[in-house]
């Protein structure tokens, strides 16, 4: 348990008003905590989704490339080259993505869900000094 100073609070409307504050605060911290772990829940469903289509596009990508090489030089080889482009484009987008919307992302959700979890435990915590001043007043 932690260790407040609460002998300083001296009157049961010290104690009430900072019982105030912390409890606005434990529900501010209960919000964000749900809704870290909804954030959490999404971003780990779009990275296994952004993960699927990363490796699907590089497949793209690898056979495009083999079919170019082997062409002569013709409209049906440049239209190839424009549709290498788009794919690699679109690989290059999906691994940015993994930042924002992978594993990376989930892994700073999860953090962040922690923190809010010792967070709200330290506001208990405060709230229960409190809460034994106000009845020793």
């Amino acid at each position: 348990m932690a260790n407040y100073s609460v002998s300083q609070l001296t009157t049961i409307e010290d104690c009430n008003a900072l019982l105030g504050i912390a409890e606005k605060e434990q529900k501010n911290l209960e919000w964000k905590k749900h809704s870290l772990g909804r954030q959490k829940d999404q971003y780990t469903s779009s990275a296994f989704v952004n993960a699927t289509e990363l490796a699907s596009r590089r497949a793209e990508l690898s056979a495009l490339d083999t079919i170019i090489a082997g062409l002569p030089e013709s409209n049906f080889k440049t239209e190839q080259v424009k549709k290498r482009t788009t794919v690699w484009y679109r690989v290059f987008l999906l691994e940015n993505r993994q930042t924002s919307f992978g594993d990376v992302a989930v892994l700073e959700k999860q953090y962040e869900l922690n923190r809010a979890d010792k967070e709200l435990d330290e506001t208990a915590a405060l709230i229960s000094e409190v809460e034994a001043r106000k009845t020793q007043l």
